[in-house]
């Protein structure tokens, strides 16, 4: 059974995690990692934990840092952070070797996961993968009024087409995001990847992840193209390709 569970840093912050537990405890477990302004308890992440359940392997996934259940005010949050939250995650709850599976925002913080923890990843899935978004989609896309704002108050408002409220970016995010890019240098990735990214996706074009394999320095890279699929890739079909993928990667460990 998956149980709610949370986890305290050493700093007092707290995770919040569900643990699907492995019947076979010789395939890696799966870690997911959610998208911005996401949490562990979406579409995505909860076709994965019936597809590890019925598949026997386990598969964990958690809040990061000002999002969900778990501590921090988002605007605080950063990739440095997410990823400090990742990397703790995979040192504490996991034992073994892993599959990371990003989505988003969460494509970015797998990649810095694996390079920091090149001994314990296995494989990476990412879906619609979003790295350095902060300086290529956000930045780049501010106009002078904005980037100006943000400079001086701090942050800026944008309306988003997934949330009820705004987006607030922080000056934060965006300069955290700068001393965390990975589309500019070789992405030291030696194990096997597959980017699945729909070519109808309005938030992060699905050239991303042409280019973030590119950079990619292993051999066994991957990127399937859905000719009309969008950012969020959670149709029954987008759940079934995901979880085949996750499937191969797990079966490779």
């Amino acid at each position: 059974m998956t149980a709610a569970l949370e986890y305290r840093r050493a700093d007092g912050a707290s995770i919040a995690y569900e643990h699907q537990a492995a019947r076979d405890l010789h395939k890696p477990t799966v870690v997911f990692l959610h998208g911005l302004r996401s949490d562990k308890g979406g579409t995505k992440a909860e076709a994965l934990t019936r597809h590890a359940q019925s598949r026997g392997y386990g598969l964990l996934r958690f809040d990061m840092f000002g999002h969900g259940a778990s501590s921090g005010r988002f605007e605080d949050g950063g990739i440095s952070r997410w990823v400090e939250d990742a990397v703790a995650v995979l040192d504490e709850l996991t034992k073994g070797p892993v599959v990371l599976v990003g989505s988003s925002m969460g494509g970015w913080v797998m990649v810095k996961t694996a390079m920091a923890r090149p001994e314990r990843v296995n494989g990476l899935v990412g879906i619609a993968v979003a790295p350095d978004f902060t300086e290529d989609l956000m930045w780049a896309g501010f106009d002078a009024a904005q980037r100006s704002t943000l400079m001086t108050a701090g942050a800026v408002e944008f309306p988003s087409e997934y949330d009820d409220g705004p987006y607030r970016i922080s000056r934060h995010l965006i300069e955290d995001g700068r001393r965390n890019l990975v589309l500019r240098d070789v992405v030291d990735i030696g194990c096997p990847v597959r980017l699945i990214h729909g070519q109808k996706d309005t938030a992060v074009p699905w050239e991303t992840s042409l280019k973030l394999a590119a950079r990619i320095k292993g051999g066994d890279v991957a990127v399937h193209l859905v000719k009309d699929g969008d950012h969020r890739l959670s149709r029954p079909q987008d759940l079934e390709r995901l979880c085949g993928f996750v499937e191969e990667l797990v079966g490779k460990g």
